[in-house]
């Protein structure tokens, strides 16, 4: 009678550690996709040492290899960027043949807004690599000026690196995928006839929809072991 008591109870036990482990996941997963991408000063933690994000686009998929040494501050950017959940539907907006391709403003013009202020720039990081062909790095206004955008190269811009740009990783499958996004646009205005990111911060996707419909998207990017 005590042994089925006991073994009734230690049945018990385990079925309650169990679920709580089991809600312990739901709540952490819950928590992360309820991060708030519209509030940079939310978003400042730091990030693993090394990580692989995939993104999903209208021309495919691709992953990135970031490796934290190499730029800490990007990294922890990019890190919280793809953790809150920031890049969906977001364009590629300036994309030119032979030498980068720029993304990171968000379609949603009151989040563009909130990432567009002094609050939201992070330092610069010390260039110790290369913006060589899949390197990925943030793109500045100046010193101390990065917030959101981005850029991966397509070709040896390593004439960048003299002047501040800092790669933090590197697309280490489906560069063939960056390849392929459209570029018909070229750069952008007033310079070319691409986007003016003026307009894209304060008219967001609605704009670029309609003034560029072919330009190719983001979907989403994830963590990957």
């Amino acid at each position: 009678m005590k042994t089925t008591l006991l073994a009734c109870l230690l049945g018990m036990s385990l079925g309650v550690v169990a679920v709580s482990a089991q809600q312990e996941k739901k709540d952490e997963k819950k928590s992360v996709s309820a991060l708030d991408f519209t509030d940079p000063a939310k978003l400042t933690e730091k990030s693993p040492e090394s990580f692989k994000v995939k993104f999903e686009t209208s021309k495919g998929n691709f992953t990135v290899e970031v490796t934290r040494s190499l730029a800490p501050n990007g990294a922890d950017r990019f890190y919280n960027l793809v953790r809150s959940g920031y890049f969906k539907d977001v364009a590629f907006f300036r994309v030119i043949p032979g030498f980068m391709c720029q993304f990171g403003i968000h379609g949603d013009p009151k989040v563009a807004a909130a990432w567009n202020k002094d609050k939201a720039q992070i330092p610069d990081d010390a260039v110790k690599a290369g913006n060589t062909r899949g390197a990925i790095t943030f793109a500045t206004a100046g010193p101390n000026k990065r917030t959101t955008q981005l850029f991966i190269n397509f070709g040896d811009n390593s004439r960048l690196d003299k002047t501040g740009f800092s790669p933090f990783g590197k697309v280490t499958e489906g560069m063939d995928v960056v390849d392929k996004i459209n570029g018909e646009y070229g750069e952008g205005a007033p310079s070319g006839r691409g986007p003016s990111q003026n307009r894209i911060q304060t008219e967001g996707n609605a704009y670029l929809k309609k003034d560029f419909p072919n330009l190719d998207y983001i979907k989403s990017a994830t963590f990957v072991p």
